[in-house]
C-alpha cells in the first residue's frame, strides 16, 4: 500500500488518547513508506496527523477546500497542498489518490466522510479497505450500530465485515494489506414462478 486518506477531526477531542493514538498510527505510516493523505488543515487531530509523518520523514498530501484555505488553518509545511472548489471534490480526490481509507476519531464530518467512502465501496465504485481506528474505544456506538443493522438486515453481513476496525494501529494496517473486497451489490433477484 502506497497511499492511505485519513479522515480525522479539526479538534484535539476529550482525551490525550485520541492524539496519542493518532500519532502511533502516523509514525506506522512512516515506517512503512505510506503517503498520507488528509484533509490539509493544521488544527487538532488533522494537524497531529500531518506533523507526524513530516516529523518522520515521510510524504503528506493535504487536500483542502478554497473557503476553507482562505480561513488560513491550511497546513503551510506539506509535501503537497492542493485547493479544490468544495467539499465534493475534496473528497474525490482523496479517493482518487488513495489506496485504503481510515477514521480517526472525529466528528460528524469524519463520520460522513467515511460513510460515504464505506458506501462507495458497498456499491462497487472502488475495492479499497475502508478501516476504523477505535481509540479509546471511541467507535463502539457506531460498531455496535453496523451489528444493529446487519441484524435488522439493512446491511448484508459481507459488507459489514468492510468495516476493519482495530485498536491498534500496526495491526490495522497489516488487516489492510490482506483485505479481500466482498463481491458487488446487486438489487437484482431471481424471478418468481
Amino acid at each position: 500500500m502506497k497511499s492511505i486518506a485519513v479522515f480525522c477531526g479539526s479538534s484535539a477531542g476529550a482525551s490525550n488518547v485520541y492524539m496519542e493514538n493518532a500519532k502511533e498510527f502516523c509514525r506506522e505510516l512512516a515506517k512503512r513508506n505510506i503517503t498520507l493523505v488528509y484533509g490539509g488543515a493544521s488544527v487538532g487531530v488533522m494537524g497531529a496527523v500531518a506533523d507526524t509523518v513530516l516529523h518522520e520523514g515521510g510524504q503528506v498530501i493535504g487536500i483542502m477546500p478554497s473557503f476553507l484555505e482562505q480561513r488560513e488553518i491550511s497546513h503551510k509545511r506539506l509535501s503537497k497542498l492542493i485547493v479544490v472548489d468544495s467539499m465534493h471534490e475534496r473528497k474525490a480526490k482523496m479517493a482518487e489518490l488513495s489506496e485504503g481509507f481510515v477514521a480517526l476519531p472525529g466528528g460528524p464530518g469524519t463520520l460522513e466522510e467515511f460513510f460515504e467512502i464505506f458506501t462507495w465501496a458497498q456499491l462497487g465504485l472502488h475495492q479499497k479497505p475502508c478501516g476504523l481506528l477505535n481509540s479509546n474505544h471511541y467507535f463502539d456506538p457506531l460498531i455496535e450500530l453496523f451489528n444493529h443493522m446487519t441484524k435488522e438486515q439493512f446491511l448484508h453481513e459481507k459488507y459489514r465485515s468492510m468495516a476493519i476496525v482495530d485498536v491498534e494501529p500496526s495491526r490495522l494496517l497489516d488487516r489492510f494489506d490482506s483485505y479481500e473486497p466482498p463481491t458487488i451489490k446487486t438489487y437484482i433477484k431471481e424471478k418468481q414462478i
